[in-house]
């Protein structure tokens, strides 16, 4: 029996293949239609489910803590308390609110007491450029203000401190005196403009530009020898309070690339000499018998060349050079020599004549104030006037004149060709050509800090 139902049950098998091999497209559609068949009853038994909207609705409602309460959120959530620090500099317009908010303090109570303490208005408020820093609570509240300057050259800072009582709302202010510290920068800079927008690119101070200028004068003419892409490099250094940097001080050495040519400065004393100067790397003098410029380094408005003339109004040679300055910029002699003329004359208005060694004469015209009088001796660098613009003068600004025998000489030409001082002395050799040494790491350190920021 079970032997026939498996032979009766291959035979269905059989013929089944035999049905599917010829006619697969039928088969096909028949599994197709038994799929959707069985598809629909499924919709249709889902279809029974109720629906959601006739079942009952319950309100379930569970007591929780408020979180409105004196306590920090940082305590209810379990996350230590942090301070938060900033830096910033006051500017002229400045109120206790503007200060705060730009410190990210948010402090009404901090504030009142700013806009109400006699410290902080006398000392703080309305005065630009003083180093502020703060400590404030993770939530923003003042803890402590400090701001500090220098009033003068004594060495000493001032201090004013704004502070908060432990535990309390209320502040308290009281102002410090405290010695500077010397500390040393080492910056670098390339010319694509003129030398004040590369000091500025490297964030530079203005005082160390106009010394860089000093100290390379007699070697370089800063109006008409820069060339784009020189490149220079400067040890200076800073009088710093707490840490913080006030202000900049002396050029400690440099070293500038002009036109293919390198030259380098440092400054040293002689163990026995009343003040210092700078020197070469290898210890020759930098100091001159003139300097190029009368008046400290700024912006020249002509050149020593043709000129067309603004009073006359012709073509003639200009036999000087004209530094533009505000008036009452002071004007200082190029030289040492003794006062020849000191009073009006023509054209010059105010001018000053000084009397050299070898028959040079300088000549300095215009000036809005003479503080010397004929026959004075003066020495190279004395302030002897102030800038103007009296006689034939179409607005503030120096004339200034070499003289040679009687005859006008370009006064930058003059300069770099003249004298040098004497050179670093036998017996402080040793202690400058440590120095020396010294400084020239420094000065390849701050030139790979100017590759660097330049890429």
């Amino acid at each position: 029996m079970t032997n026939g139902l498996t032979t009766a049950c291959l035979r269905v098998l059989d013929r089944l293949s035999t049905i599917a091999s010829k006619h697969p497209k039928r088969i096909t559609a028949a599994i197709a239609t038994l799929l959707l068949t069985a598809g629909g009853g499924a919709f249709a038994v889902a279809n029974l489910a109720p629906d959601a909207s006739d079942l009952p609705v319950r309100t379930v409602s569970y007591p929780v803590e408020s979180l409105a309460s004196d306590t920090p959120l940082t305590a209810l959530l379990d996350i230590p308390s942090y301070s938060l620090y900033r830096t910033d500099q006051t500017r002229a317009n400045d109120s206790a609110e503007s200060i705060l908010q730009r410190m990210g303090v948010a402090d009404p109570a901090a504030a009142a007491f700013l806009r109400g303490d006699n410290l902080v208005r006398q000392n703080l408020l309305g005065r630009g450029g003083r180093s502020v820093s703060i400590e404030a609570t993770d939530d923003h509240r003042l803890v402590r203000m400090t701001a500090r300057w220098a009033p003068d050259d004594s060495g000493s800072f001032k201090r004013l401190v704004v502070e908060r009582a432990e535990g309390t709302g209320t502040f308290a202010s009281r102002i410090e005196t405290a010695p500077l510290t010397v500390g040393a920068r080492l910056a670098g800079g390339v010319i694509r403009s003129s030398l004040f927008a590369a000091t500025d690119a490297a964030n530079i101070p203005d005082g160390v530009a106009i010394q860089l200028a000093e100290v390379f004068s007699s070697n370089i003419d800063f109006h008409r020898s820069l060339r784009k892409e020189d490149r220079f490099s400067v040890v200076y250094e800073t009088l710093e309070a707490d840490g913080e940097p006030l202000r900049s001080g002396r050029v400690l050495s440099a070293e500038f690339h002009n036109n293919g040519k390198t030259h380098d400065a440092v400054w040293f004393q002689e163990p026995n000499a009343s003040k210092g100067a700078y020197y070469t790397l290898n210890g020759e003098s930098m100091r001159r018998a003139y300097l190029t410029s009368p008046v400290e380094f700024s912006r020249i408005s002509s050149g020593f060349q043709m000129r067309f003339h603004p009073i006359l109004q012709k073509w003639r040679a200009h036999l000087g050079t004209d530094f533009a300055a505000p008036t009452g910029t002071a004007v200082r002699t190029v030289g040492d020599g003794v006062v020849d003329f000191a009073g009006v004359q023509n054209g010059y208005g105010n001018v000053i004549y000084v009397k050299h060694r070898n028959q040079h004469v300088t000549v300095y015209a215009h000036l809005s104030r003479i503080d010397v009088r004929q026959g004075q001796s003066v020495e190279q660098g004395q302030k002897i006037g102030a800038v103007g613009a009296t006689g034939w003068a179409t607005g503030p600004h120096l004339h200034f004149e070499f003289r040679v025998n009687g005859q006008h000489q370009d006064p930058m030409t003059i300069a770099q060709q003249s004298e040098a001082a004497q050179p670093v002395s036998a017996a402080s050799r040793a202690a400058f050509n440590r120095l020396a040494s010294n400084m020239r790491v420094q000065l390849a350190s701050a030139a790979q800090v100017d590759v660097a920021s330049a890429q």
